[in-house]
């Protein structure tokens, strides 16, 4: 979900694991030559959904990394594949409170302009929290840990499932 910190959090555990990272975010805007909410303002969710799912496919493709995709990436089942056949997905789980109380004053994110973002955040958790499920290798309960703490939790959770050796 935006706000999640699947970019903060991504970030980190990268440099931990020693492996690239890339916000998939940033790479369509590279892409596009423009920003996300001005591309979405002007050519609309379905163009924008297009593009994110080549530049997924091609994130994918690549060296193995740490990608962090923007929430509504699980709307494309073609993207829920890839991300699960690519590699260990990470569902980053926070309720629709707890990122209102993180993005009420986001001014960036298009589809949080609107009159009731807690209503929007609600009713896109009740949509996309099953596609997140589908998607994910691991599910991990963000609420309040700090950034370590969640990245403890990931290598932790990829160590006990064998992606990662245990550490001495």
């Amino acid at each position: 979900m935006p706000g999640s910190g699947k970019s903060t959090v991504g970030r980190q555990l990268s440099r931990r694991l020693r492996l690239p990272f890339f916000d998939s975010d940033h790479l369509i805007e590279e892409h596009l030559g423009c920003t996300i909410k001005d591309f979405f303002a002007r050519e609309g969710e379905a163009a924008f959904r297009d593009v994110e799912e080549r530049v997924i496919r091609d994130a994918m493709q690549g060296p193995p990394s740490v990608v962090a995709t923007g929430g509504g990436a699980v709307l494309r089942e073609a993207n829920r594949r890839q991300l699960r056949d690519a590699g260990k997905v990470i569902y980053l789980r926070s309720s629709p409170e707890e990122l209102y109380r993180r993005l009420r004053h986001d001014r960036i994110r298009p589809l949080l302009q609107v009159a009731d973002p807690l209503g929007k955040l609600r009713a896109m958790y009740a949509e996309r929290d099953p596609l997140y499920r589908e998607a994910a290798h691991f599910v991990i309960e963000t609420g309040r840990p700090s950034i370590p703490t969640l990245v403890n939790m990931i290598v932790m959770q990829l160590e006990l499932a064998g992606v990662l050796p245990h550490a001495p």
